[in-house]
């Protein structure tokens, strides 16, 4: 029997009846794709792939505390299951106590869906999209332009069964579609990129038209120095920025004075200002179009995620509510630790509260600055104060009396996500956004656009 053969709830049930743990955790993750890549306005690939990937979590009670070990492997048959569990049971007993051990997850509304077979994408996803591609495809190379970029779609079934009796069941679509478009002597580039969970909701000729028009500012080109500039921040931009606050936002680093949600003098800045604007960032598992796992699926423990939180519900969380930090990221056991409220990390999020105008409303209203299109090559500087670094790309564009009158040079920047927060003077309407630096791995984002006074452009780059 092929490791395929072997439907995925039945290796969990195997696989804890193997167990000769005190308890045990097995997640078995059924992942398939299907992709399209195109260059100068031609199809030049697609493909399926189709996988599954299995975590065994052992945990073992010792006089010094619970000890747990964690293996994870792909494509495993049936003849290598059993040395897997004695691999993960191998490294609970080589471990030390678990710093975050905790009672495995109880009473727990079980899937009625565990016993089904995964969910899986295929290269149906693109039915629609693609033809609507190749009239894009036409209708580009009668403008002038070239358009690259991809198409991927990604389902993952995760089953996740314990020793106490959990037996739960989460499908995760998630599509990705980036476009890019070029002048044909590539001096000009333009990006856009969205984010769905089937392909209905993306149209290449509104993103095409977006782009063309991009690149006609881009026909004029303008130098300017470093120095602060009032700047437009799109949608995209405010995710990858955020996106990163969020994964700096743990509770047990803010109280352990490591980051800058740690308050001077000890704790924490929960109940703190963030932004005069009222906005409320927040995450909900059954957020309409960015829905997520309602229970921790953790593959290894490390800061505020624990595998002894394996099946732990999710519940929508306000981290910041009308400009004030309302909650930070923990575990059950990081929050036994510093005193806030239990609340792990959900895989979306949102900014709301804004205005509900246009980024191109935000445009006529701007007498001079500058309009991004997205950021990339983002690093950590400072964590104290979480200042970032990265470059602008694919289009930095002028605003002059309300209107793009050229594209800029690209620039390097300094800022912290909280800074740009505390300093944005109008956020506009919020709307479901595709991180371009994030989007390997967080895609599920809602955002507003930002209008930053004084936002730091710290040196001129070379980059496209």
């Amino acid at each position: 029997m092929s490791a395929r053969s072997s439907k995925p709830h039945e290796v969990v049930e195997r696989a804890l009846e193997l167990s000769r743990a005190d308890g045990c955790v097995v997640i078995a993750d059924e992942q398939s794709t299907a992709n399209l890549r195109w260059a100068g306005n031609t199809l030049t690939t697609n493909g399926v792939t189709r996988g599954r990937t299995l975590t065994v979590v052992a945990t073992v009670d010792g006089k010094e505390g619970t000890a747990s070990g964690v293996v994870s492997r792909s494509a495993v048959t049936p003849d290598e299951l059993e040395p897997l569990v004695r691999a993960a049971e191998a490294a609970a007993r080589g471990a030390g106590p678990a710093e975050d051990a905790q009672p495995l997850v109880t009473g727990v509304t079980q899937a009625p869906e565990f016993t089904e077979a995964p969910a899986e994408t295929s290269s149906a996803v693109f039915a629609d999209f693609a033809p609507a591609l190749g009239e894009a495809f036409a209708r580009a190379r009668e403008g002038g332009r070239e358009l690259y970029g991809f198409a991927n779609h990604e389902m993952v079934s995760s089953y996740v069964g314990t020793s106490t009796g959990l037996r739960l069941r989460h499908d995760q679509p998630n599509g990705t579609l980036e476009l890019n478009a070029k002048s044909p002597d590539r001096t000009r580039s333009a990006w856009a990129g969205r984010s769905t969970r089937d392909f209905k909701d993306v149209d290449p000729a509104t993103l095409d038209a977006e782009l063309a028009v991009r690149l006609g500012w881009a026909e004029r080109r303008v130098e300017l120095p470093a120095g602060r500039y009032e700047t437009l921040l799109p949608p995209a931009a405010v995710a990858d920025l955020l996106i990163y606050q969020m994964w700096s936002a743990s509770g047990r680093d803010a109280v352990e004075g490591r980051t800058v949600f740690s308050k001077p003098g000890g704790g924490t800045r929960v109940g703190e200002k963030l932004t005069d604007l009222p906005l409320t960032l927040r995450s909900d598992p059954n957020e309409p179009g960015l829905e997520s796992a309602p229970f921790v699926i953790a593959h290894s423990s490390g800061g505020d995620q624990s595998v002894f939180d394996n099946g732990l519900p999710l519940a929508a969380t306000e981290w910041m509510r009308e400009g004030e930090l309302r909650h930070l990221t923990t575990s059950r056991h990081s929050a036994g630790l510093t005193g806030l409220p239990v609340a792990p990390g959900i895989d979306n999020i949102v900014l709301d509260g804004g205005e509900d105008r246009s980024l191109e409303e935000m445009v006529a209203n701007t007498g001079r600055g500058l309009l991004l299109t997205c950021l990339w090559y983002i690093r950590e500087v400072d964590p104290a104060s979480l200042l970032l670094t990265g470059l602008t790309r694919d289009g930095v564009y002028l605003v002059e009396n309300g209107e793009v009158t050229g594209e800029v040079n690209n620039f390097r920047f300094n800022e912290s996500p909280v800074g740009v927060l505390g300093r944005a003077t109008e956020a506009g309407r919020t709307e479901k956004t595709l991180p371009r630096e994030w989007s390997d791995w967080f895609t599920r984002a809602a955002m507003p656009a930002l209008r930053v006074p004084d936002f730091n452009m710290s040196s001129v780059s070379q980059g496209v």
